[in-house]
């Protein structure tokens, strides 16, 4: 690698103080270049894929390859190198500059397409398919280096947003290029070269993109690379569990493309055989589908109040059952009729309902995503961070392969494709509620955010005073820690608090777990009060004591006089009262930058 992956050099970040909107992002180096770089990558993979597809499937009689199997080989040409060099990818993310990576990366697309040029050209089929294994290379080599890119160049209050905007255009990147490859290779006599001209234009396009990303200087360079593709998975796998919240986020993510890939690979034969429609329809699903994600996406930044906000994810697990039970009820049933047009298919009602359900599935799995992919970029060390984002990629691939398989076997054992689509909602739900109770910091802030929405008018001010890294101790001035103060006060933090309470709720059965598990102490006895509350503070953790509980006042003192370096956050709570009550949340101390200094 050329010793300019080393160069000292000072990233392009935003001062904490400032704040840009997902679209306004758009406008800034730190961020526009790999947006499109990232964009034009996604879409090229999709080109070529699609476009290999339709070539085999209508255009070519390949005894060794019959057109029922071609897209079935494809995607598991493109997915394999997932599971074999993720582990590898993502130490050389975090070994090297990423900007300079990301250029070795789009050089090698380039090559991959120069190949691909040769063989869309001369019908070589072979050699397409090492193409697309190559493809899916780049796209493993790319993956860890985009998610550790992100929370380097962006603040915690951007990185949603920025997340959502990333989300959004794979999604988007991934129907122009089905669309731009099937027209392409489909153009008579020339289809074949002009796919292969277009494949190699994009991925030149995305070198110009890359050339202008900014310098993201390397985590960990003294990083030793262990080529074992198969120990080094074990060990990244190992790294991600070290911490549980990381990890098991990491699982809810491959669950989402469990989920996913179940509707995806079906839509197909969903569109034929259930909905009776022609292969424009599948298309029409797929273009729903991902317009959905992508708007459930950036959504995110919008309700999150621009953090990292958690609690998005069971709300989206929500959704995401909710709705495929009901596109059960939508498609079962429907009356058999010749092959309709997209028109045609349009002019039924009852269509109406499949495509709504789709499409809010759909928006339900971009809620769900966003903050978890966030989450692992915020809370992972930046020492490790892309080895734990290609831990991630490791279990995506092997999520997806397990769904594939399961939705063969349900179908094989006589399940229609609406029954496949009601168990694995189902399903969801159960996965769902496990999550949260693995982890119910999610389960906790998701109700802190309906609350803070349907029971309150929440509004606050100061709350960019809160570090998002760091230990800090919040005073609720003149107020006692009840249940609903802490709950608002969860709603307004980006990140979880410990809450010391006179009375945490430990005599009710489920809220009693609920506080527990989210950190919630009582304040007596006093000697073990201070004891937690030291070892939250010496774990770099958020701790917060309501005035007016007996013991608190004693409490502060004795944790300032023990640590002094903690800065001292006050709150001040208004509540007017009533079923819909207006409350005002302001918080006063110094900024991060001056707490740090």
């Amino acid at each position: 690698m050329p010793s300019t992956f080393h160069d000292k050099k000072v990233p392009a970040v935003n001062p904490p103080s400032q704040h840009t909107s997902q679209f306004g992002l758009l406008k800034q180096r730190r961020f526009a270049p790999f947006f499109w770089t990232q964009f034009l990558g996604a879409a090229n993979d999709n080109i070529s894929k699609f476009a290999l597809t339709v070539m085999v499937t209508y255009q070519l009689q390949l005894q060794w390859l019959p057109a029922a199997q071609a897209g079935v080989v494809i995607a598991a040409l493109f997915i394999l190198p997932f599971v074999l060099f993720s582990a590898t990818s993502g130490q050389l993310a975090d070994k090297f500059e990423k900007g300079g990576l990301m250029r070795l990366v789009k050089n090698f697309e380039i090559a991959i397409m120069a190949l691909a040029l040769w063989g869309f050209w001369h019908a070589q089929v072979p050699l397409l398919l090492a193409c697309v294994f190559m493809m899916g290379m780049h796209s493993t080599l790319f993956g860890p280096v985009k998610f550790a890119y992100l929370p380097q160049q962006l603040s915690e209050r951007e990185l949603t947003g920025g997340n959502g905007m990333v989300e959004m255009g794979t999604f988007v990147a991934i129907i122009l290029g089905n669309v731009l490859g099937g027209l392409l290779i489909g153009l008579p006599e020339v289809g074949a070269i002009a796919t292969g001209l277009a494949c190699l234009a994009v991925a030149v396009a995305g070198r110009i993109a890359a050339q202008f990303v900014p310098h993201s200087p390397a985590t960990d360079p003294q990083l030793r690379i262990n080529w074992n593709p198969f120990t080094e998975t074990w060990n990244n796998l190992k790294l991600a569990y070290q911490d549980k919240v990381v990890f098991r986020s990491l699982v809810g993510i491959s669950w989402m493309w469990f989920f996913g890939v179940v509707f995806l690979a079906n839509f197909p034969s969903f569109a034929k055989e259930v909905l009776h429609g022609q292969s424009a329809v599948a298309s029409l699903l797929m273009v729903v589908f991902s317009v959905g994600v992508g708007i459930g996406a950036l959504l995110c930044e919008l309700l999150s109040r621009r953090h990292v906000e958690i609690g998005l994810a069971p709300l989206g697990a929500l959704g995401m059952t909710v709705f495929a039970v009901d596109l059960y009820f939508a498609s079962r049933g429907l009356p058999a009729a010749p092959l309709l047009g997209v028109a045609e298919f349009l002019s039924q009602p009852a269509h109406w309902r499949v495509l709504l359900d789709l499409g809010m599935l759909a928006l339900s799995a971009g809620l769900y995503s966003v903050p978890m992919y966030a989450l692992i970029q915020l809370r992972s060390q930046p020492s490790h961070r892309a080895r734990i984002i290609a831990a991630n990629n490791i279990l995506n691939a092997l999520f997806m392969i397990a769904s594939s398989l399961g939705a063969g076997v349900l179908i094989g054992a006589g399940f229609s494709i609406p029954e496949v689509f009601l168990t694995v909602g189902l399903l969801n739900l159960a996965v769902a509620v496990y999550i949260c109770v693995l982890v119910p910091e999610y389960l906790l802030r998701a109700i802190a955010f309906v609350c803070s929405r349907l029971r309150y008018r929440l509004g606050h001010s100061g709350t960019g005073a809160i570090p998002a890294t760091g230990a800090a101790l919040l005073l609720l001035e003149n107020k006692p820690v009840s249940a609903s103060h802490a709950l608002l006060l969860t709603a307004a933090s980006p990140r979880s608090i410990n809450f010391f309470m006179a009375r945490p709720l430990v005599a009710r059965p489920v809220a009693g777990w609920l506080w527990r598990a989210n950190m919630a102490c009582p304040l007596a006895p006093p000697e073990l009060a201070l004891r937690h509350a030291r070892q939250r503070l010496t774990a770099g953790e958020l701790v917060c004591l309501g005035q007016a509980d007996a013991g608190a006042t004693e409490l502060l003192e004795k944790l300032r006089k023990a640590r002094p370096d903690v800065p001292v956050l006050t709150l001040q709570l208004s509540d007017t009262g009533g079923l819909l009550s207006r409350v005002d949340l302001h918080v006063s101390g110094p900024s991060p930058a001056e707490a740090a200094a």
